[in-house]
């Protein structure tokens, strides 16, 4: 019968085991509560004033957009990706390109804006697809950040045609400001999407971007003020 309750109370032994008070237990098990909270409140703006919130946007595009001037090897155009800068960039260069029908023309410059809109955002799209078909690691509204940003430099070229139009300059000064601009978003865009691409697929990449900005220089290159 002992020997039973014995087999009954496996843990009948361990009543003779004493802790000595000298052996100090350390540790910490105490939740953080409040830390979760906190940083939702740093991450929330639902409290912040809108100007603040409109700030803080402003000078993240224009961070974007030193980082375009200065291209170089950067995750910052990928991990804080967003589309204001591109749709600016797209209405600022469609402005700029309305108007430029010939002075026998009936057109007014419409379709110059749909045609920079389309262009924008239609090649984005058809490059970031491919990007995704030849097993690229970017995500989709990453490389349309990307490409959208990148067409800064040929956007300030068309600044630049503007006035070389109004001080009649020559055509020449416009096209070298274009193809130095032209250069200048390709090389921006490829240093960008570089570390995203297979090795062995990199020039089946760059290819598409080339055509991309190519005839976006196109379009300001050919421009005249109807």
């Amino acid at each position: 019968m002992a020997e039973v309750e014995d087999a009954n109370k496996p843990f009948a032994g361990l009543s003779d085991v004493s802790i000595s008070e000298d052996i100090t237990v350390e540790g910490d098990i105490s939740v953080p509560v409040g830390s979760s909270s906190q940083r939702d409140d740093e991450l929330s703006t639902l409290d912040e004033p809108v100007k603040d919130t409109v700030l803080r946007d402003l000078r993240a595009v224009g961070n974007k957009f030193v980082h375009v001037l200065y291209p170089k090897k950067s995750s910052a155009l990928l991990r804080d990706w967003d589309l204001w800068g591109p749709l600016l960039l797209c209405v600022a260069l469609a402005l700029m390109l309305q108007g430029g029908g010939t002075a026998d023309s009936k057109d007014d410059g419409g379709p110059q804006f749909a045609e920079v809109f389309v262009i924008i955002w239609f090649g984005s799209i058809v490059i970031t697809l491919n990007t995704k078909l030849l097993g690229g690691t970017i995500s989709f509204f990453q490389s349309l950040c990307v490409l959208g940003y990148c067409v800064m430099p040929l956007t300030l070229a068309m600044v630049v045609c503007r006035v070389v139009l109004l001080l009649g300059g020559s055509g020449i000064i416009r096209l070298v400001v274009v193809a130095a601009s032209f250069g200048w978003s390709t090389f921006a865009s490829t240093a960008f999407l570089a570390d995203s691409q297979p090795p062995n697929r990199k020039a089946l990449v760059v290819y598409p971007v080339f055509l991309f900005y190519f005839v976006i220089g196109w379009m300001i290159v050919t421009f005249s003020p109807s």
